[in-house]
């Protein structure tokens, strides 16, 4: 039991340091001995918990949304908030965590969704499954904001979910192009727009 749990600490030792490499170098610039240097495993130990480089960024890319729905979750269900509220928590935090510039491994939808897709078929699903919750987890907000009157929107809740999702991404790439955050305040009112909240 406890070499299990050793070896479970291990994989997910060397899954967040590739994680923090990736999300500022992009995952072809990041070599295998580079991570297991960078993680203190000895370098001959990666086949054994990862039968591939693609292998590899796919588990990380599952680690990585795991965590993220759980946050998205914790604010689906925090008490006291309208389903507008919820919404625009979940996109204050975005821009908080990944308006950084140096966004300390918290942006690698946004690093290697364009990169890896073209390389990595089980990566590029990796992403589409994750992504793909998450508009889910935005479609519930909506929902709930639908229920209590703090939202009004004139399509469906998937579209709508799909369609902030969408140019969130977007902003989150040209705030690395301009280096300033004016196009997450971009989509920030464009957000409030959609939902029919340019009063709150």
């Amino acid at each position: 039991m406890a070499t299990d749990t050793t070896e479970k600490d291990t994989r997910s030792l060397i899954l967040a340091t590739g994680q923090q490499m990736m999300s500022r170098k992009g995952f072809s610039s990041v070599g295998l001995t580079e991570i297991l240097t960078g993680a203190g495993v000895p370098k001959g130990s990666f086949y054994h918990y990862f039968a591939s480089k693609d292998a590899f960024g796919a588990a990380m890319l599952e680690a990585y949304f795991e965590e993220y729905l759980g946050e998205i979750d914790g604010i689906i269900a925090k008490p006291g908030l309208t389903g507008g509220e919820r919404v625009m928590l979940y996109f204050a935090n975005w821009r908080e965590s990944q308006g950084a510039f140096d966004c300390q491994g918290r942006c690698l939808a946004v690093k290697l969704g364009a990169e890896v897709s073209d390389l990595s078929e089980s990566m590029r699903l990796a992403l589409k499954t994750g992504t793909s919750r998450i508009i889910g987890r935005l479609k519930t907000m909506i929902e709930m904001g639908l229920g209590d009157g703090s939202i009004k929107i004139a399509g469906s809740p998937v579209d709508a979910a799909a369609s902030l999702y969408y140019q969130w991404l977007g902003a989150s790439v040209m705030v690395k192009i301009v280096r300033t955050h004016d196009p997450f305040e971009t989509a920030l009112l464009s957000t409030r727009s959609m939902l029919g909240m340019m009063n709150h």
